[in-house]
């Protein structure tokens, strides 16, 4: 194999498992440690900077980060990074006067952004201190999109919703246009602006067309638009008995809202295998921490009514087979069919997009599926200057993927206003620095704490489930939140071999805890896997390959395995290991790097 060539800022990017998982690409161990060290507001600038909403995702983020999270291969439970950031957005202070704010003088162009959700705002957020002069339209009285309202408080309290848009809307050069419905996309750009990003979500929820619908229909909710409705306070109740059909996180907060607006017996109903839905596992925890059953496996059939009331659903049992062609279909069981009895249905079985506004003789493609065709890198549409983000650009996710989307709509339409390619994106900015600061000593705690995952304390049942107002999570307080900064394996400080001044006494091989290391002869890359002193399961991670050393052997390193606890560095008696840290970040339209590469006005 060729040398592993580590100039690039993928390499070492990709290392640190959980800010590569992250759409937005936070660089969580650098904030992790600002937490150990007690700097809060440190802390959550560095997640705003990437994140956009610190105190919002540390609530509701879908957490792609933990999966990765190296911790994860040493023990079951990854570190808690979600909640981690949410430590740093409960302790931050007043930090109003660090945030960067719109310069007096302005650059002439005005940018239209349809909604007022988490991939608009982000937009907003990068442009307003490049002059840009903003206009946020949205038909809800406040911002936030379904931030505001799809997630329910006892998740995630207004106060934080509304002090981290404030955030936004404060930064000057943005206007509001609240309380209004964009009917017309040809109507909008007919006022002048020179660029639209559109970032309305995926607004309506999926309905379910079985026997019984429209004779009961006063008694069945889609779930999306019915979380709206108690979120904005037009719904407060509930009928005793509700079932709630489908299996993703929309379907865990309806649950969750029923329980708590009188539903005594709530029931979760899908499809598939339980293993199988689209929830998050912890949401899945949650509901069922809260006494609520999930039944998997069963299709409905049809509403049961008397007279125009709901009286229950018809279930099929089936199961799960494989085709001769492998392909996974369900199949009748052959079982009765079961009834569940029921007051209320509330249905949340995935989300569509809506764009009746946008005409279709604007040169916007929309494919088969009624959506806009949409360039994956720089999220400008099939018309010039109008650009989509978050949900409404390639279907239903999450918080963290409308940010990253709105990172770079923000830098195509920095570029698209100057008349430039929109393909060249700029790269991320990498910085390595030792951590050295004596011979075996080094600026960092490499000691890995054997500690278990913290729990998050929770508010008493009796209390939570009487209002749905009341937030659940309490959150880490200090001590707790420190105890788990403890069991980050500071993944971002890099093992960096220097191959000139190893003497191949091979004690960095012989101390490693994960057999990470071999020295051997090079070959082909299949050859050479087949030789480490561990195999490598992880195909998608890169071997580290030093350069030829004096014997013609080569130093291999399995980056997945490696723990990063240095040892090899402090073994070592020639300083050919050494420790750096890594910050890897993201350009922004209004970052340096970013308008030094010529994507941003100078």
């Amino acid at each position: 194999m060729a040398p592993t060539d580590t100039s690039g800022p993928d390499y070492f990017h990709k290392v640190v498992d959980c800010q590569w998982a992250c759409p937005a690409h936070t660089p969580v161990p650098e904030y992790i440690r600002l937490i150990a060290a007690g700097r809060y507001a440190d802390a959550y600038l560095v997640n705003w900077t990437s994140n956009v909403f610190p105190g919002i995702l540390g609530r509701t983020c879908d957490r792609p980060c933990e999966p990765a999270c190296r911790r994860g291969r040493v023990e079951d439970q990854p570190v808690a990074i979600c909640r981690l950031k949410r430590v740093a957005a409960d302790n931050k202070g007043d930090v109003a006067g660090l945030l960067p704010k719109a310069p007096d003088s302005r650059n002439g162009r005005r940018i239209a952004l349809v909604g007022a959700g988490p991939a608009s705002l982000t937009v907003a957020r990068d442009l307003a201190p490049l002059g840009y002069d903003i206009t946020l339209i949205d038909s809800e009285e406040r911002g936030g999109g379904m931030v505001r309202s799809q997630i329910p408080r006892f998740r995630l309290p207004e106060s934080v919703i509304d002090e981290e848009v404030g955030y936004i809307v404060d930064m000057g050069g943005i206007s509001t246009r609240y309380g209004e419905r964009v009917g017309s996309l040809k109507g909008l750009l007919a006022e002048g602006f020179d660029a639209v990003f559109v970032g309305t979500g995926a607004p309506r929820g999926r309905d379910l067309d079985i026997p019984g619908r429209r004779e009961a229909a006063a008694h069945i909710h889609i779930g999306i638009e019915w979380l709206a409705n108690v979120s904005f306070e037009h719904v407060d109740r509930i009928g005793r008995r509700v079932v709630v059909l489908g299996g993703g996180n929309t379907a865990m907060d309806c649950c969750r809202t029923a329980r708590r607006l009188g539903g005594e017996s709530v029931t979760v109903v899908v499809r598939s295998g339980f293993d199988e839905m689209k929830a998050s596992p912890w949401e899945k925890e949650d509901a069922m921490h809260e006494g609520i059953p999930i039944l998997d496996y069963r299709v409905p059939k049809a509403f049961l009514h008397e007279n125009g009331r709901l009286t229950g659903i018809l279930f099929e049992k089936v199961r799960a087979e494989r085709d001769a062609q492998g392909r996974r279909e369900l199949v009748p069981t052959g079982e009765p069919d079961e009834t569940i009895p029921c007051d209320d249905v509330l249905v949340a079985v995935g989300q569509e997009n809506a764009f009746p506004w946008i005409e279709r003789d604007l040169g916007l493609e929309f494919d088969r599926r009624g959506m806009p065709v949409v360039d994956k890198a720089t999220f400008q549409s099939t018309r010039p200057g109008v650009f989509f983000g978050g949900d409404s650009a390639f279907g239903p996710k999450n918080i963290i993927w409308a940010v990253a989307h709105g990172h770079e709509a923000a830098i195509s339409i920095d570029r698209f206003c100057q008349g430039l390619d929109l393909a060249e994106r700029p790269p991320p900015h990498l910085n390595l620095a030792s951590q050295k600061m004596g011979i075996h000593e080094w600026s960092y705690d490499n000691d890995v704490s054997l500690a278990s995952r913290r729990a998050v304390p929770l508010q008493e049942p009796e209390v939570a489930l009487k209002n749905v107002k009341v937030e659940v999570e309490l959150g880490f307080d200090r001590a707790l939140a420190y105890a788990e900064t403890q069991r980050c394996l500071n993944c971002d400080v890099q093992t960096v071999f220097t191959s000139s001044l190893c003497i191949e006494c091979d004690a960095c091989a012989d101390i490693c805890p994960t057999d990470c290391i071999t020295f051997t002869q090079n070959g082909p890359e299949e050859d050479l896997r087949r030789r480490l002193a561990a195999p490598a399961l992880n195909r998608e991670q890169a071997l580290y390959v030093s350069r030829d050393l004096k014997t013609g052997r080569v130093m291999v390193k399995d980056e997945d395995v490696c723990l990063h606890c240095g040892l090899c560095a402090e073994r070592c008696p020639t300083g050919a290991w050494d420790m750096q840290k890594s910050l890897i970040t993201m350009a922004h339209a209004a970052d340096r790097e970013a308008r030094r590469s010529g994507c941003a006005r100078a």
